[in-house]
């Protein structure tokens, strides 16, 4: 009963999402403004069903119930329970449910907490949610049910992708579809902006949050991915520019525009052209890859449907939540004002080129992504990597650094760069020095070696503004801000000094052999076999020194999963402050010789340690957007206080 239990939740979540639809779009005509008050609760009950629903299909994993079709396909008895969580999203259905439930919280939130926009502009927010949500319903109960039933039960569960058995992958798809959530509530602001003309300050006041949120969950979520595939795939990189990869980065992209633009407008009143199309790019972009991993085009470990039937029905709500939403722009383009002027050196101005910059990389990620999918629909195998994304990308990544550092720095509406060139003085000067050393001590390629010069001035300009400011009274956006700067400078470094400097060492080793990566001597004593909850696996012994260092013990494995049957590879590491020893055991080579990959990558680690900080900077940012958001609304209720006073 517990499966139809929670069926039945997820009928009643779509049926109140329709009401919320009808309501909401009646209550905005002079007929239907009687609807008006039903419109927050409905949207607020409806999220509270699909979190219900969610629950529900937890409950039947860590149950494994095997009379339910979803936990008999993606789960196994013997799992550990961590991974029975896991597989409660990971896979189609479950991964689309959990889409629809965040998405439902997030309306009910919005429903409950949002009162600064005026009620129409809100009533159509609120019924374009429903409208993007309704789509997702009918997706899930159409041609995905979760809730399916096994007549007769499985004995055994087939159990999870064993590559997607590891807690990098249980919290990994969580935070991107929360990221893409908080990019569905922003799509819907501007929807509902754009239908009662309200394009302002105040509408993006709004917005902001949900943007920056969701700017946070995407840049965790893309960090964590890429430690996850680094680690996990054995095969020594953080990015490949998968499609798959690519379906993250790309919202990603838009939603850093986004969420520089809607700063501006709220702060400012400019951009507002610039918010409403960058709150519905950004979104699409979303559903892009939604459409990429979902549709069964792609041959991925992130892929979960191969259905055709499941694709065309992506596309069609692709099609007509951007087509519909691209219309609205069109037809009401003409109402959106321009805002505010300002000069071409200002922050503003910094701002408008640097997102030209984002929107830019973000057509060539489009354009090598789709690319090779139509040729190959046209019988053409091309194939697009790092040889086109990196140069391409790198024409327009290295001025947006360079404007990165220079634009906090300006002022609001006309500057001058007279004004700031002494204080970009110093990290020109270490940009020069860093140029001039590694062509002198080094040789490395064009693109690492201009990540690590500009890695260098972005570093020390990142921290100007906080110049001539008593730290303790900075207020922490500003120190959102200069963090972030700072952990996209520290990423840069560790892209570049690995690329630059790895080392990486192939060799088949007899047990007793020692072999040298880099500054490491690594041993190998002996191979053994051991055995995990749902695994066997043969693990090779390794000693390492790092130069005359004391020697530490590597265990990397080669897994055997019996639920699926899979082979995997155990990759090992050793961390120190300038870098990973990576280590990886192949197959045997006969004669008593082992396969070994041996990998020195220096300072590696900074690409996550600037991706945590990037989210960090988002977070205390968030938090004093919030203060201060929150201390302007008590503000104006006491002032409205004092007025009635004044009035009686």
């Amino acid at each position: 009963m517990m499966a139809e239990f929670g069926l039945a939740a997820l009928w009643l979540a779509a049926a109140l999402a329709g009401l919320q639809l009808i309501a909401g779009s009646l209550a905005l005509t002079s007929r239907g403004q009687g609807l008006a008050g039903m419109v927050r609760p409905v949207a607020v009950v409806q999220g509270a069903l699909a979190l219900v629903a969610f629950v529900v299909l937890v409950v039947l994993f860590c149950q494994t119930d095997l009379s339910v079709k979803l936990v008999a396909m993606n789960s196994h008895s013997a799992k550990p329970l961590i991974y029975k969580l896991a597989g409660a999203w990971g896979n189609h259905e479950g991964s689309m449910l959990l889409w629809v439930t965040v998405m439902g919280l997030a309306g009910g939130f919005v429903a409950l907490v949002e009162k600064r926009l005026p009620e129409p502009t809100m009533l159509a927010t609120l019924a374009g949610q429903a409208f993007v949500s309704l789509g997702f319903y009918a997706f899930l109960l159409v041609s995905s049910n979760p809730f399916e039933r096994l007549d007769p039960p499985a004995a055994e569960g087939q159990g999870l992708n064993p590559l997607l058995q590891d807690m990098g992958l249980a919290f990994h798809p969580p935070t991107l579809y929360l990221g893409y959530v908080g990019l569905s509530v922003a799509f819907s602001f501007a929807i509902g902006a754009l239908i009662t003309r309200e394009v302002g300050p105040a509408f993006a006041r709004a917005m902001r949050p949900w943007v920056m949120g969701a700017w946070i969950f995407l840049t965790i979520g893309i960090t964590a991915g890429s430690y996850w595939a680094y680690y996990e795939l054995g095969w020594g990189g953080w990015w490949f520019w998968d499609p798959v990869e690519n379906a993250s980065l790309m919202p990603w992209l838009a939603a850093t525009a986004l969420l520089h633009s809607a700063s501006v407008l709220a702060s400012r009143n400019a951009l507002r052209a610039w918010t409403v199309m960058l709150g519905v790019v950004a979104f699409s972009m979303s559903m892009v890859g939604t459409f990429l991993v979902r549709s069964g085009i792609l041959t991925s470990v992130h892929a979960f449907a191969v259905d055709p039937e499941r694709g065309t029905f992506i596309l069609a709500l692709l099609a007509i939540n951007i087509g519909g939403a691209l219309t609205l722009f069109a037809l009401r383009a003409a109402t959106v004002t321009e805002g505010e002027r300002f000069a071409l050196v200002s922050r503003e101005g910094a701002l408008v080129f640097n997102n030209v910059m984002l929107s830019a990389i973000l057509g060539i990620v489009l354009f090598g992504t789709l690319y090779p999918l139509v040729a190959e629909a046209m019988g053409a195998k091309v194939s697009v990597g790092p040889p086109y994304f990196n140069p391409m990308s790198a024409i327009f990544f290295v001025p947006m650094l360079i404007v990165l550092a220079v634009g906090p720095l300006l002022r609001w509406r006309r500057d001058s760069f007279a004004r700031v060139r002494l204080g970009l003085l110093l990290p020109a000067l270490l940009v020069v020095a860093v140029a001039i050393g590694l062509a002198i001590v080094a040789n490395v390629g064009v693109l690492p070696f201009l990540g690590l010069a500009l890695a260098a001035g972005l570093a020390v300009a990142s921290l100007l503004p906080l110049r001539g400011r008593r730290l303790t009274r900075t207020p922490l956006a500003v120190w959102g801000m200069v963090v972030a700067h700072f952990g996209v400078a520290v990423a840069l470094f560790g892209m570049a000094s690995e690329s630059a400097f790895s080392v990486e060492k192939l060799v088949a080793a007899r047990v007793g052999d020692t072999t040298q990566a880099g500054p490491w001597q690594v041993k190998l004593e002996r191979i053994d076999p051991v055995a995990g909850p749902n695994w066997t696996a043969l693990e090779a012994k390794m000693t390492a020194r790092y130069g005359q260092g004391a020697p530490v013990e590597v265990h990397p494995q080669s897994r055997f999963f019996w639920a699926p049957p899979q082979q995997t590879t155990e990759s090992a590491l050793v961390t120190r402050w300038n870098g990973q020893l990576y280590a990886v055991l192949g197959e045997e080579a006969g004669g008593g010789r082992w396969q070994l990959r041996l990998w020195w990558k220096p300072f590696v680690t900074f690409i996550w340690y600037g991706g945590l900080l990037i989210a960090l900077g988002g977070l205390l940012a968030l938090l004093g957007r919030t203060a201060s958001d929150i201390r302007r609304f008590v503000a104006r209720g006491k002032i409205a206080e004092r007025r009635m006073e004044q009035g009686r």
